[in-house]
């Protein structure tokens, strides 16, 4: 079987990395000019909403229609729209403006490009090599995510705003290469494996059958909140109230990405032994008391529970996903993800503008522990949810199996 599918780990690296270089050269740029955290906030949510509104109706389009072609479609106007922000500036546009512009085009292109990749690896992977995909896809989206603090927080200080983003719009061009050699979909459609077939040591999770949609959307949404928020807070602790350079946001997420790293290499095992619903749980809850400490004891400190807390919480977006993935057959994963993406960034909306007017307020050490305590209470609804709603025919084996008791 062509093993082509994997083309598609570096295309999701890559344009995680295009999109985030956007939104962190964006949001340094908003702290130069006026340092305040409601600002970076606008920013945030000006991205969230239109993934938040188009999200579920576009994760419908991404099963209705060839998701290869779509995954290549963003990627080329993102490209487009990526490259406005640059030729605006040197133009001499207004820079609030079009920060805020080209960062809502490219959020409306990514309201379409979520569920379609989420979809096309259902499509393309085995059922067998799933579990091994979700680890290396969810690690390459992360690690794109916070390597684009490092190369944006670099590029921005030694080379300026201008070849930073022109150079955001070649990362979507690979990418969208990568797809195309990808080739066309050559395996049929595969079901969701329902968990009572399968053993437990081998599997670790169980599907739609037992665990309901809503609460796993729950799970994934709240992962989507901690990672933006988180990463609106860092530069306004980093470079608004610790006053360290754009090089220094970008090392603490370098740092971060290694956890991410190291979160691949221990999942594959953490999710055999406790199941992916206990990772998922335990990994987000951990991760929200690693938060709450970060902004407390100096950058040393901070980097050193970047790297622990991007650990646990890599292994939980892992397992998030897998779960999700499964829930529903390959004709609707897109949907499935549409609704999750949509979910989580409005709940980010809310999120941002509380966090942003409590930091506003006092500082960055109160609007981590803001997020926390959201974070926490999220995680715990949708544990009792899950348990609440578990199908009756579910055996205590199988409950088992997946980390509910």
């Amino acid at each position: 079987m062509t093993q082509r599918h994997k083309l598609l780990l570096p295309a999701a690296f890559i344009t995680s990395l295009g999109n985030n270089i956007q939104l962190i050269g964006a949001a340094l740029l908003l702290v130069r000019a006026h340092g305040s955290m409601l600002d970076v906030g606008w920013l945030f949510i000006a991205v969230a909403v239109p993934q938040a509104v188009l999200s579920p109706y576009f994760g419908r389009l991404a099963d209705r229609f060839d998701r290869r072609r779509l995954w290549i479609g963003c990627d080329v106007l993102s490209a487009v729209a990526a490259l406005c922000l640059p030729i605006g500036l040197a133009l001499g546009g207004p820079q609030q403006a079009l920060v805020y512009a080209s960062n809502f085009a490219l959020a409306v292109i990514a309201a379409l490009f979520v569920p379609t990749s989420a979809a096309l690896v259902r499509e393309r992977v085995p059922g067998s090599e799933l579990r091994r995909f979700n680890g290396h896809y969810e690690i390459a989206l992360q690690c794109g995510m916070l390597l684009s603090a490092s190369v944006g927080g670099f590029a921005l200080q030694y080379f300026g705003s201008t070849p930073l983003f022109v150079f955001n719009a070649t990362t979507f061009v690979a990418s969208a290469l990568f797809v195309a050699a990808a080739g066309p979909r050559r395996r049929p459609a595969e079901p969701a494996v329902p968990a009572a077939t399968e053993s437990a040591g081998s599997t670790g999770w169980f599907t739609g059958a037992a665990l309901p949609l809503a609460p796993l959307a729950l799970l994934f949404g709240q992962g989507l909140v901690v990672v933006t928020v988180f990463n609106a807070l860092l530069p306004v602790l980093l470079i608004g109230e610790w006053h360290r350079g754009p090089a220094i946001l970008g090392i603490v997420d370098a740092v971060g990405g290694a956890g991410f790293l190291l979160a691949a290499i221990a999942y594959r095992r953490s999710a055999v032994r406790f199941g992916d619903l206990r990772v998922a749980l335990a990994g987000f809850l951990v991760c929200n008391v690693l938060l709450v400490l970060q902004p407390l004891f100096g950058v040393g400190a901070l980097m050193g529970l970047v790297l622990v807390g991007a650990f646990v919480f890599g292994q939980a977006r892992i397992a998030t996903r897998s779960l999700l993935m499964t829930s529903v057959d390959e004709s609707r994963v897109g949907h499935a993800f549409g609704v999750a993406n949509g979910y989580g960034l409005a709940a980010t909306v809310v999120v941002m503008l509380v966090t942003s007017v409590v930091t506003g307020r006092t500082d960055t050490r109160y609007g981590f522990a803001t997020l926390v305590t959201i974070s926490v209470l999220a995680a715990v609804l949708a544990a009792l949810w899950i348990r609440r709603s578990a199908s009756p025919r579910t055996t205590a084996a199988e409950l088992e199996a997946t980390g509910l008791i």
